[in-house]
């Protein structure tokens, strides 16, 4: 996570060009060299080619130490096997940055990663970044930086495209072209050896000139870096992602589709959408949900737009009865209202007029024009309508008009004025459905969690210990009942369930309980019990159980002979009641880690395939969202005859994720049946794999930085009042509101530099909903449940992507202000700081807030004047210099 340098590749005051000694007009050299000196770059271009005269019209020069000044970017051609001598001679003559061009396919594996490796070490004493190998370079109009293989004309704009495929990207720059559409930035990341897609993202989310960012990836390497660099990005502007479904050994392509999600990206289907989406999301912060109106010429299209829509889960709008009532003229008395269908005689007049009656309707979102070709009305002048009655709107208007030829003219006016269309409706369909999924993504970022319903806290030590003790036996797998325990640990309902060794302790046990029973061998090893039998219900005697237990050992040890057993359970059979089978769990997801799954369980769960993923840690909203990504989810929420408590669903899958997150030698855990319904959720069957720690490796397995347990602690004010210390949880959205409506104005203003009242949804969401990989804020919290607990001081610190410098503020309980509490905040963030690595604290003071200064000065920062404003002051904490004692 760093743009350390960055600005040196995308922004540089003097370039070297080295190359090799070849010379054709159509080699890689020539290519860069004329793309280079075309490009109007306004600082010097110094090549480097021993046995050349000249490059491009460009004085040569011998080698790097021959430059008559340092070059801040370097672009290499010379053969990968002379890369890390010449980035070793570049970096001592002080460059930043470096781009490799060319293939690197030549080399046996092993010799490119020991390159790829000597490459690293050759750059890093330097901090000297390199973009490749293997790149196609990247291209910046605004520094008229041109650094590519491409022969097209490359039009200026304001959308950055980040691709990993040279090819996607000349094809994006080709669409571009035709349709007028310019790049801010274009960048081929090659091979990714040190600059990766995170820092890209990283450095072009706080880019002004890039207001729009376009990715191609095919895999993902640091996926917990990517993921806190996409969050950051896609919270301050559109990342559009496009990404093939399948692509070999990769993650579920469902576990992609959830890190993006979660991510606040929107995904697209191919290149052509991937360009059209940046126009269409012009439109996003205009529609509030899915309900579409479609008024077409032709009932077919429009038939086949509603199919379109309702696969993406969209809806039909409801118009009002003022809506309905001047519909009424012009359409035919047994028309339904929605589609509109106008008849295939319709004229600019009648879409006009139906048109603006739509675009009046509350209950309508967004509205999906149709013009077949037709004889008797002519494509322009409905688009001409459609434009007029669009300048006195704001809503959202998306059109179609199919036909190659009778509907070009008609889209080229509509691209004229910015109105989206698109020569298919289903195409139009699915850019307004892109639309609500950006939107649901967005609020999924900043959507404010429920408080847990019950205070939850795991039996960790019981975890650990059963976890522990099978390890010790030699066991990867724990046993049914083993895995039973490990949920009842935390909390998850399970059904009653006794271990017998064997089968005349079965019997035994049987004799107890209330008939009928279900016997199931205990035999981890086994993928499913009905290989050998091994689940025989309805058991009303001691005897029938003895005989069955006889049995399925009997078969085990033909079937399986090699098979552990470690017995049998029993568990008194329990009325369905109407419950739904379920399955949830954890499995790999490859370079994301462990992901939770949930769907439709039974036998037939890999049949059926109703699966949706998602990456821990959740909370109760993210639960409920992963859910909802099922076709069983309809029916749990829905059904009135087969009522489900979704809550204590939801709760199951936050206790999994919590289970995840405790336990690092948790490899797999599968639930299946999970029963549910309006009583709650009980389990029934669970296996569990297990993978012990490698010694000397780690632990980082989850994606994203789970909640920092260990900062947790009790403090006490001066006047002996206890409080939790703790990090910020996005539940404690409502208590720092509550904090804020219990402050002053004048406080209050101090600390947001302008007056407030409140805090509104979108500032507490920021300041609560952070991400442990890059931020920090620590709560003093009294006691309670988050969300419910009431807060007291709270001090956020947000370091940059270097994670050089951080910047904090603050905020206390004016009642708690003399006891100590700003100090002790303040200390303790202080101490995460230097933990972290950063080397700079500061922040800005208003000069009247003479109690923030006095703590300031006390606590070693150093106070500034602000050269642009007389009342602002800047304060500054050099930590490497710096110790100050915890208390």
């Amino acid at each position: 996570m760093t743009i350390r340098n960055l600005d040196a590749l995308f922004k540089p005051d003097a370039i070297a060009l080295i190359c090799g000694d070849g010379g054709n007009d159509g080699d890689s050299e020539s290519i860069i060299a004329h793309n280079l000196m075309g490009s109007d770059f306004q600082g010097p271009i110094m090549p480097v080619a021993p046995k050349r005269w000249a490059l491009a019209g460009a004085l040569a020069y011998r080698d790097i130490a021959s430059l008559p000044l340092r070059p801040a970017l370097a672009i290499i051609t010379r053969p990968l096997r002379e890369v890390p001598a010449l980035i070793r001679q570049l970096g001592e003559r002080g460059a930043r940055a470096a781009v490799l061009i060319g293939e690197t396919r030549g080399l046996p594996p092993a010799e490119r990663e020991t390159l790829f490796q000597a490459i690293l070490d050759a750059a890093q004493p330097y901090l000297l970044r390199v973009l490749g190998p293997g790149s196609q370079g990247l291209y910046v109009p605004l520094h008229h930086l041109n650094i590519s293989l491409n022969r097209q004309p490359l039009l200026p704009g304001q959308v950055a495209f980040v691709t990993e495929s040279g090819t996607i990207g000349q094809t994006a720059l080709d669409i571009g072209n035709h349709h007028g559409f310019g790049f801010s930035h274009l960048i081929h990341l090659g091979h990714s050896l040190d600059i990766d897609l995170a820092d890209v993202l990283d450095y072009l989310a706080g880019d002004p000139h890039a207001r729009a960012i376009l990715l191609y990836l095919e895999q993902i390497g640091d996926a917990r870096k990517f993921l806190s660099a996409a969050r950051r990005a896609a919270r301050i502007k559109p990342v559009i992602v496009l990404k093939p479904r399948r692509h070999p050994e990769q993650p579920a392509d469902a576990v992609y589709a959830a890190a993006f999600r979660r991510a606040g990206l929107l995904r697209v289907e191919d290149s052509d959408e991937l360009l059209q989406m940046v126009e269409v999301l012009k439109a996003a912060r205009r529609v509030s949900n899915d309900r579409l109106a479609i008024l077409s010429n032709s009932s077919s299209m429009s038939l086949l737009a509603t199919d379109t829509l309702y696969g993406f889960g969209g809806r039909l709008a409801q118009f009002s009865e003022a809506t309905q009532q001047g519909l009424e003229p012009l359409i035919e008395p047994s028309a339904q209202p929605n589609p509109v269908d106008l008849g295939d005689q319709a004229g600019a007049a009648a879409y006009r007029q139906a048109l603006d009656l739509l675009l009046a309707d509350p209950g309508v979102d967004g509205v999906l024009a149709i013009k077949t070709p037709s004889a008797l009305s002519e494509a322009t002048a409905v688009a001409d309508a459609l434009i007029e009655s669009l300048a006195h709107s704001q809503r959202v208007v998306i059109t179609s008009f199919p036909g190659p030829r009778t509907g070009a003219e008609a889209r080229r006016r509509l691209l004229e004025r910015q109105v989206p269309t698109y020569e298919t409706a289903s195409s139009a369909v699915r850019a307004f459905m892109r639309i609500v999924q950006y939107k649901r993504n967005q609020a999924l970022l900043m959507e404010t969690p429920p408080s847990l319903p019950e205070a939850f806290a795991p039996d960790t030590v019981a975890a650990r210990t059963l976890i522990a003790r099978a390890l010790a036996d030699g066991h990867h797998r724990l046993n049914e009942y083993e895995a039973l325990q490990l949920l009842t640990a935390y909390g998850i309902p399970v059904a009653e369930t006794l271990l017998a060794r064997s089968p005349g302790e079965a019997a035994y046990i049987a004799a107890r309980l209330h008939m009928p029973v279900t016997l199931k061998i205990v035999a981890p090893d086994l993928v499913a019990k009905a290989q050998v039998g091994g689940v025989v219900r309805y058991l009303n005697s001691p005897e029938a159980v003895r005989e069955a237990a006889t049995a399925m050992l009997a078969r085990l040890r033909s079937k399986a002979a090699e098979a552990r057993c470690d017995g049998f359970v029993l568990q008194p059979m329990v009325a369905r009641d109407g419950a739904y089978e379920l399955t949830l769990g954890v499995r790999a997801g490859g370079g994301f880690g462990p992901v939770i799954y949930f769907g439709q369980g039974g036998a037939e769960t890999e049949v059926i395939n109703d699966l949706a993923y998602g990456l821990p840690p959740f909370n109760l909203h993210l639960a409920r969202e992963m859910m909802a990504q099922t076709r069983i989810y309809q029916r749990l929420r829905y059904s009135l005859l087969r009522r489900a408590d979704l809550n204590a669903l939801a709760l199951a899958l936050v206790k999994v994720s919590q289970m995840v997150v405790d336990l690092n030698e948790l490899s797999e855990l599968h639930v299946n049946p999970l029963w549910v319904n309006a009583r709650g959720v009980v389990a029934l069957d669970a296996r569990v794999q297990l993978a012990p720690p490698v010694a000397g490796v780690p632990v980082q397995r989850l994606a994203i930085r789970p909640y920092p347990k260990e900062l947790e602690e009790t403090i006490t004010l001066a006047n002996g009042r206890e409080l939790l210390l703790r990090p910020v949880l996005p539940e404690d959205e409502p208590s720092l509101q509550a904090l804020v409506l219990r402050t002053s104005p004048e406080d209050l203003r101090l600390r947001f530099f302008q007056p407030i009242r409140e805090l509104s949804h979108h500032m507490a969401a920021t300041l609560t909903q952070i991400d442990y990989h890059r931020e920090m804020a620590l709560a003093a919290v009294g006691p309670g449940l988050p969300g419910q607990a009431e807060m007291y001081g709270i001090v956020n610190l947000s370091a940059d992507p270097n994670n050089d410098r951080a910047e904090y503020s603050i905020i206390i309980d004016r009642a708690l202000m003399r006891l100590g509490l700003g100090n002790l905040l303040m200390r303790r963030i202080i101490d995460y700081a230097r933990a972290r690595g950063i080397q700079e604290i500061h922040g800005e003071v208003l000069k009247e807030n003479q109690a923030m200064l006095q703590l300031d000065r006390a606590l070693g920062f150093t106070i500034h004047n602000d050269p642009e404003d007389p009342g602002l002051k800047h304060v500054v904490l050099k930590l490497h210099s710096t110790a100050l004692s915890v208390g």
